[in-house]
């Protein structure tokens, strides 16, 4: 914080720069702050600024609004209010007046009653009890339309009157409940209960006229929101006016700015009924006549290609002597093409048989060849095996075993070919003619 320098001892100050000194003094000490009170000596200026002063039991400050801040405001400060004021504390020096320069106003309590209706608000949206996946549509032709509301409230009539004269035929079913005060949220919340369990309407109208947060505050109560969201009907808000907020509306299915917009929303305009069934009338009547056109179309061609028996046998009698001509010509074709083949078949299978008498006597010479052949390639077969058989026998291992020697394998099976693969102490095995043994290596050379 900016320290304000305090006069020097002796200094002597003019009025002006002790005035200023203790007004900077001051705005450094008390920055922005809150200050609750009652309005008195309230005074609009015709420059727009507002005069008043702001008490209570035992001390009051002069306080002023500037235009320019005044205009943020939707309601008009009067005398005997208690307010909580946003203000800068300063001095005007031109009096020496101590005074609350006011940026911000509201009614008494309403800044803890905001804070609890914005607590819940995100309580509920966490939920998801203000998602639209939750949201009911309104029915289009609603049967029969329930309302909760005060019956003394002027917001009732004015629901009533509207639906009068949009559609007087839909029967109303009203749901008493106090609507401002203690015990106005239980009933209620009660009432939404009640049309819920009874299911006699189609659509429900939860509706009062405006009013002060105070007001309006029945309608920010969880058990309430609660039940509107577990009504299984469409529930559309009529609360307040435009500007006004509450949970319930967050809630419901459909929001109207008043509840006159709720009951238009709720009720089908009768007018708009009989306009949208006059012109289903006419274009229903216009695609019937245009369908017995077509079908109308459809029999007179159907009667042009009708033939009496007489004359549908005659023609069938035509066409059948016709079919018995073309038979007639083409199976005698196709017996000339029959004969023809054949005659070029018989022809081409005499012109490839085989002389029979040449055949035997050629199997009969084949057959001496045969018998003269077959004991001389026999003997040279077997004179050919028995050469291999006994080079096989001087390349078998078995043989070089005979002859005293041994295979040296590792274990794991690999032959061994020269003592310098070998280590000391590594274990072999030998194999011989007839048996094995397993030997270990103590030096090898």
């Amino acid at each position: 914080m900016t320290r304000v320098s305090s006069p020097l001892p002796g200094e002597i100050l003019s009025v002006s720069a002790l005035a200023r000194s203790v007004r900077d003094l001051l705005e450094h000490r008390y920055p922005l702050l809150w200050v609750a009170g009652e309005i008195s000596n309230c005074v609009r200026a015709k420059s727009g600024h507002l005069y008043f002063s702001l008490k209570d039991e035992t001390a009051q400050v002069r306080c002023v609004m500037f235009r320019n801040r005044g205009l943020y405001l939707d309601w008009e400060p009067r005398e005997g209010l208690r307010v909580e004021v946003r203000a800068l504390v300063t001095l005007y020096e031109a009096r020496g007046d101590f005074q609350l320069n006011v940026e911000s106003m509201r009614r008494a309590g309403q800044g803890a009653l905001f804070e609890a209706f914005l607590k819940l608000r995100d309580k509920l949206d966490q939920e998801g009890l203000f998602d639209a996946a939750h949201k009911k549509a309104l029915p289009a032709y609603p049967r029969r339309i329930g309302i909760v509301t005060s019956p003394q409230a002027a917001a009732l009539r004015d629901v009533l009157t509207t639906l009068a004269r949009r559609n007087p035929s839909i029967p109303v079913i009203i749901y008493p409940s106090q609507v401002q005060g203690e015990g106005a949220a239980q009933q209620l919340a009660a009432a939404v209960a009640t049309a819920a369990r009874r299911a006699e309407c189609d659509v429900l109208i939860l509706c009062r006229g405006g009013g002060s947060i105070e007001d309006l505050w029945a309608f920010n109560d969880e058990n309430l929101a609660r039940a509107i969201h577990a009504c299984p009907i469409a529930v559309v808000t009529g609360i307040g006016h435009e500007t006004d907020f509450t949970i319930a509306e967050f809630v419901a299915d459909q929001r109207a700015a008043t509840p006159t917009a709720a009951a238009e929303l709720a009720a089908p305009a009768r007018d708009e009924l009989l306009a949208d069934l006059r012109r289903l009338r006419q274009s229903l009547a216009r695609q019937m006549q245009s369908s017995l056109d077509t079908r109308a179309q459809r029999v007179d061609s159907l009667a042009a290609r009708l033939q009496t028996p007489a004359d549908r046998l005659a023609a069938s009698s035509a066409r059948l002597l016709a079919a018995r001509v073309r038979l007639g010509a083409a199976f005698a074709l196709t017996t000339r093409k029959a004969e023809w083949r054949l005659s070029r078949a018989l022809g081409q299978l005499a012109a490839a048989l085989p002389h029979l008498d040449l055949l035997r006597q050629r199997i009969v010479q084949l057959e001496t060849a045969l018998r003269r052949a077959t004991p001389q390639r026999l003997a040279a077969l077997a004179e050919k095996l028995a050469r291999l058989s006994l080079g096989l026998g001087h390349l078998d291992p078995a043989a070089v075993l005979e002859r005293g020697y041994a295979i040296a394998r590792k274990p794991d099976g690999s032959v061994v070919r020269a003592s310098a693969e070998l280590r000391a102490g590594d274990a072999l095995e030998l194999s011989f003619a007839r048996g094995a043994a397993t030997v270990r290596v103590e030096k090898p050379h």
